[in-house]
């Protein structure tokens, strides 16, 4: 849907926070909190300013082409991808959308980085397969680096755990 009309920021923000995040394609990148700003820099170029969930994150090739393709489609082809790496992504950037879309797809969204550690009484998350928080961590390491895979011992399913950074 390529346009030689060249929309406002605005208008272009709302089509980048559509941009569905390439390892976790149930929830887009403004969901994550991933897009930082969306603005005509001082050159005249429009600029999507984003922070990534990991340095080195191996998804970012992916992410810049979707918010490029994105770009083009509201009419700034020579549109500009800028990561901002200060401050840090946090897993407070996520959403209650995106909080909700990850629950409803089995992967456990965190709770709040910013918050004290809880005094741990040998529960653990909540199963989204049964509800059980008989659960136990299995691997620290998940199908990304972002995630962690959790067993419950009540249905015995395992299930992925976005981690709190």
């Amino acid at each position: 849907m390529s346009t030689a009309l060249r929309l406002p920021a605005e208008r272009v923000r709302a089509r980048v926070n559509t941009v569905p995040d390439p390892e976790l394609p149930m929830v887009t990148l403004a969901d994550l909190g991933v897009i930082r700003s969306v603005e005509t820099a001082a050159d005249g170029v429009m600029e999507v300013s984003i922070t990534p969930t990991f340095l080195g994150c191996p998804a970012m090739p992916a992410i810049e082409k979707g918010i490029r393709a994105a770009l083009a489609d509201c009419g700034h082809p020579d549109g500009r991808v800028r990561q901002v790496i200060s401050p840090a992504w946090t897993t407070d950037w996520i959403s209650d959308e995106g909080r909700r879309k990850l629950s409803e797809h089995g992967i456990v969204p965190p709770g709040a980085a910013s918050a004290p550690l809880p005094v741990r009484l040998g529960f653990g998350l909540s199963c989204p397969n049964c509800g059980s928080v008989a659960t136990r961590p299995q691997s620290p390491f998940g199908a990304t680096r972002c995630q962690s895979v959790m067993v419950c011992t009540a249905c015995h399913e395992t299930f992925a755990h976005l981690k709190a950074m």
